[in-house]
């Protein structure tokens, strides 16, 4: 398929392109990248006559690693985070979690914003976004706003944004240096959307009892969800194989699972309390230097 006819601009500052979003209204649409609305433009499942481009705004391609956590521009590449020697450390959950994105050439292109504005369900950042409490930044008409990720995704393909609003930034919380994580996600094939995925971390105290425990799970219902009986039940308890496996079973229960052409229900839920085993034993294991 061909893209439909399109006017293209590229506005040098946010000011202009809010301008523009106001002036087009739903005739335009924001492009950062463009790995999923192109995509979508050439099969005719989003429609436009106007193309906006941010290319051209400063400011929205950077990356703050400080006390307050890390920060990322809307504009931020996934090869951007990859090739980022800070990172490793500063959020080694969220390095670990992009080399799962997409394949090496959407790597190349893909963006921060563009993945939150798209609101996919089986994405990784959206999910690494609730799963840390994390905040979205947007600019419109009416000035600066700051939204909690868990609950800028409202359904399949659809957020909290405004039309005339447009993400500036990704802000992820300090990662302590203890803390340990764990990712899992399965796809047909690598690089492919999750059919299933997972996203574990916790502190421990002294004594070993697990603090502050996060469970999130993405691809398996209508947006990025945390796990809460699960942390709840986790909030406490030592480490220990059987616990991991009932924390797994709650989490899976709490929640409703979709089913679609690639997995019904029963094999979404199997694989995705799976998953969360997996991620719980890796979280377990010591962290890195």
């Amino acid at each position: 398929m061909k893209l439909p006819p399109l006017r293209y601009l590229a506005p040098q500052s946010l000011d202009e392109a809010i301008a523009l979003l106001q002036e087009h209204g739903a005739d335009a649409k924001l492009l950062s990248g463009g790995q999923s609305l192109m995509p979508m433009l050439a099969f005719r499942l989003a429609s436009c006559s106007i193309l906006v481009d941010l290319k051209l705004v400063p400011g929205l391609d950077g990356i703050a690693v400080s006390a307050h956590g890390v920060e990322l521009g809307a504009r931020v590449r996934w090869r951007d985070i990859e090739r980022d020697t800070r990172l490793p450390i500063a959020h080694p959950l969220l390095s670990t979690a992009v080399k799962h994105i997409a394949h090496y050439a959407i790597r190349n292109r893909g963006t921060v914003g563009g993945s939150l504005a798209h609101g996919d369900p089986a994405s990784e950042l959206p999910a690494l976004a609730v799963a840390c409490d994390a905040t979205i930044d947007v600019v419109g008409p009416a000035g600066r706003r700051s939204l909690p990720a868990r609950d800028f995704f409202l359904s399949p393909l659809t957020t909290a944004l405004e039309p005339n609003e447009i993400i500036v930034s990704l802000r992820l919380p300090p990662w302590p240096k203890t803390r340990s994580f764990g990712f899992q996600e399965f796809a047909r094939r690598r690089g492919d959307f999750a059919m299933a995925g997972a996203i574990v971390f916790f502190d421990r105290d002294e004594e070993g009892h697990i603090r502050s425990p996060h469970v999130g799970a993405f691809g398996v219902a209508d947006t990025p969800v945390r796990l809460t009986e699960a942390e709840s039940f986790l909030l406490g308890n030592s480490v220990s194989l059987r616990m991991f496996e009932e924390a797994a079973a709650l989490g899976v229960r709490g929640i409703e699972v979709r089913s679609d052409i690639h997995a019904d229900t029963d094999y979404r839920k199997a694989l995705l309390e799976t998953l969360i085993k997996r991620a719980l034993i890796d979280a377990a294991e010591p962290p890195g230097p």
